[in-house]
């Protein structure tokens, strides 16, 4: 399947013609602030699986993950975890969003109180078992 998107001004595009690691929403408090949203949708591939087109801009959020984001309309594109690779797209920035297919919600202990999770996916109150 290819997944493929980009940011609001289409500076930034990617693709990846590959089977997710996995899709999954973060509730923590650093995807809430970093996409200014209550949660961050977002699918997972092997770095190697993703073509980036343009040139985002990179910053780190925690030691070990960045965040990619178009430097011309400030669209927060990616997120890049240094130690294993994998790099996240949002699911907002898909060119179909209608792909994403969520399988857990992590790091509900900073769920906001006014959201219910009602789609009876897993949910963990940090990260999923390994």
């Amino acid at each position: 399947m290819l997944y493929a998107g980009g940011c609001l001004c289409g500076k930034v595009r990617y693709r990846a013609e590959a089977v997710p690691v996995n899709e999954r929403i973060c509730h923590c408090r650093l995807c809430q602030k970093a996409v200014g949203a209550a949660f961050n949708a977002r699918v997972l591939f092997a770095g190697a699986d993703v073509v980036i087109e343009g040139r985002p801009a990179w910053s780190h959020s925690s030691p070990d993950l960045q965040r990619g984001f178009c430097a011309s309309c400030g669209t927060t594109v990616f997120t890049r975890r240094l130690s294993n690779g994998v790099v996240g797209v949002g699911s907002g920035t898909l060119d179909d969003p209608s792909l994403f297919r969520p399988q857990m919600h992590i790091f509900t202990s900073s769920k906001q109180p006014w959201l219910k999770l009602d789609d009876r996916l897993p949910q963990y109150e940090e990260w999923p078992p390994a």
